[in-house]
């Protein structure tokens, strides 16, 4: 993990999963006030971003999706965070102990840890929060991240119950967690948002205390102010934060812009202190902006569980008409690395080579083979003509320029006329989960730092599955490699799964992200994790 951590990726600045319209004044807080009131916040120091989109949920186990989780991140605080280093460090526990055999964790909550309304932070709200995670009542995505826990996969199964989850609020501020194996990467995962605490008396009292600033109560560095839907939404420093006296922005304000040539105006004009390049401007501004890979997938699913991809030719077909290497150089333009594979650079096994290096391209492009194998698929199937076959992708502008991208090649290698349909995300999201697309854009961001955590995804039944495809060796040989020690042997298994994902081609990669981005002069401190999110904590602004 530290070799991965080494190599300076960084974790997703501002999404480009985008469906919301910003208004005019998106940005600029202080329109609209006297001059007072402008020349006392004239003194603050305020960081302002984009957030891309309207926020999924502030409700940690909901809100697991790249458009929730660096706010979240910043609003609240699990046991653990990643530090500057990327590597993670005490947060609400300031200590742990662990067992000889690895599995049993005890951490030991600060005395000072409090939620935003001067509530103690406390081991049952931990175990309040993981156990709600896991319940499939609240239908999180996020639950299989809790797989690791003793009884928890048969709890969101609804094969066990919460009593049987091995959580445990020991007193007030000893927390114990039994798993059902030694996870070299627990203490990474429980980083992710999804195990963050939720004050239980207020969640209690209120069941929808995250959906608007007046009832947020969160225990991180900064506190939801004011949240105005669909336009913006303000953070300001949390008091009560145990580690207050290190966070040096007075506020945050996240605008809500789905267009990146938008974002870089209102960059252009101090409006934003941060902003993506957009991709027309991307050989001009290059050199002044900062370009740095990250540990994540742009890639479109199948459903094999709708015509015409149920056939494993016709997908392969399809995926072997694309040309990944054309999208990176001539429409996203922001120097990515083309996808051939799953599982993205930067993970080493133990001998030391990277994961994708020795995996290999498993999809490449192939028009004559793409030819041949529709036509094989066709006759299999019994089909004179293909049926007809939509490509649906969330509302942006750059989701809309690789769709436009797959349309034609699809024309041109394929003789297929493929139609476009978009939506925005949050109806995009729930329809994607529901099977409802044939062929579908999607994007995924590493949650820890292990190939495991991509390939996971493709388990039968999983809730980042979204295809429809099960395969009984596929999901054996990760459930083998989560349960091998030996580290060797785990490689071993991962780079089996990985060929069986490309042999059945339920997805097609496009290309592994980078985050090519412009930063006001006067910001400082802003840390990006390779695996993880945006980090404000430590950020200042001159």
């Amino acid at each position: 993990m530290k070799k991965f951590l080494s190599l300076l990726l960084a974790a997703v600045l501002l999404f480009v999963m985008a469906a919301c319209t910003a208004n005019e004044n998106a940005g600029n807080e202080t329109d609209n006030k006297d001059d007072g009131k402008k020349e006392e916040e004239s003194a603050e120091k305020v960081l302002y971003l984009n957030n891309g989109q309207e926020p999924t949920s502030f409700d940690p186990p909901i809100g697991f999706d790249s458009v929730s989780w660096s706010a979240l991140n910043n609003l609240m605080e699990g046991l653990t965070r990643l530090g500057k280093d990327h590597e993670p460090e005490a947060a609400i526990a300031e200590k742990w102990d662990v067992s000889e055999d690895g599995k049993t964790y005890t951490f030991h909550i600060r005395e000072d840890a409090k939620w935003s309304n001067g509530d103690d932070v406390t081991a049952g709200d931990f175990e309040f929060a993981w156990k709600r995670l896991l319940n499939p009542d609240t239908g999180s995505s996020a639950a299989f991240l809790g797989y690791f826990i003793e009884g928890g996969e048969a709890y969101n199964n609804g094969e066990g119950s919460a009593d049987d989850v091995k959580v445990k609020a020991v007193d007030d501020k000893t927390f114990e967690v039994t798993l059902t194996s030694p996870q070299g990467y627990f203490l990474s995962v429980i980083t992710n948002p999804a195990f963050f605490p939720i004050n239980e008396k207020v969640a209690t009292e209120n069941p929808k205390w995250f959906a608007e600033a007046e009832s947020f109560v969160g225990n991180g560095p900064f506190n939801l102010s004011e949240w105005e839907h669909e336009s913006h939404f303000v953070m300001e420093k949390n008091d009560q934060y145990w580690d207050a006296e290190n966070v040096k922005l007075d506020k945050v304000h996240w605008a809500i812009i789905d267009d990146t040539n938008t974002e870089y105006q209102m960059y252009q004009t101090g409006e934003l202190d941060v902003s993506d390049v957009p991709a027309e401007l991307s050989e001009q501004l290059l050199g002044e902006a900062n370009v740095e890979d990250q540990a994540g997938d742009y890639f479109y699913r199948f459903n094999v569980e709708m015509e015409p991809f149920q056939n494993v030719n016709i997908r392969k077909a399809f995926a072997m008409a694309v040309d990944q290497k054309q999208i990176v150089d001539y429409v996203t333009k922001n120097g990515e690395k083309p996808a051939y594979g799953f599982v993205s650079y930067g993970f080493t096994d133990p001998s030391g080579n990277d994961f994708r290096e020795t995996a290999g391209d498993l999809v490449k492009t192939n028009v004559e083979e793409a030819k041949a194998l529709l036509q094989k698929g066709m006759e299999e199937e019994g089909y004179d003509t293909l049926p007809e076959v939509t490509l649906t992708y969330s509302t942006s502008d750059s989701h809309k320029k690789i769709a436009e991208a797959l349309q034609q090649m699809f024309k041109e290698n394929l003789g297929v006329d493929v139609k476009l349909a978009n939506m925005e995300w949050n109806v995009f999201s729930e329809e994607q989960k529901a099977l409802k697309f044939q062929l579908s854009r999607s994007s995924f961001l590493a949650d820890y730092a292990d190939p495991i955590n991509f390939l996971e995804n493709f388990q039968t039944g999983h809730s980042m599955n979204r295809t429809g495809w099960s395969n009984a060796k596929y999901d054996q040989l990760i459930k083998d490699a989560k349960n091998e020690a030996d580290e060797a042997k785990r490689f071993e298994l991962m780079y089996e799964a990985e060929k069986i994902l490309f042999e059945e081609m339920p997805i097609i990669p496009i290309h592994f992200y980078n985050q090519v981005y412009l930063t006001n002069d006067a910001v400082s401190g802003i840390v990006r994790h390779p695996v993880g999110y945006m980090e404000l904590k430590w950020a200042d602004k001159k």
